[in-house]
């Protein structure tokens, strides 16, 4: 089971989408594979890697 996050930089490469696409997706809760947080006023993410392959369908075998 793989628990480390991975880069708002790395998925939205992934996805061909800019950072912002993805953290105001994960902030407005419309990508389901990870959550966003504010702390004070900064915003702290979390991407689940075997999500996120699942949501863009890269097999992980």
């Amino acid at each position: 089971m793989e628990t480390k996050s991975m880069t708002i930089k790395d998925a939205a490469k992934q996805m061909g989408k800019c950072q912002g696409f993805v953290r105001a997706g994960l902030r407005y809760g419309v990508l389901p594979f990870g959550t966003a947080v504010k702390m004070s006023s900064k915003w702290t993410y979390y991407i689940s890697p075997e999500k996120f392959k699942e949501y863009v369908g890269i097999n992980s075998k």
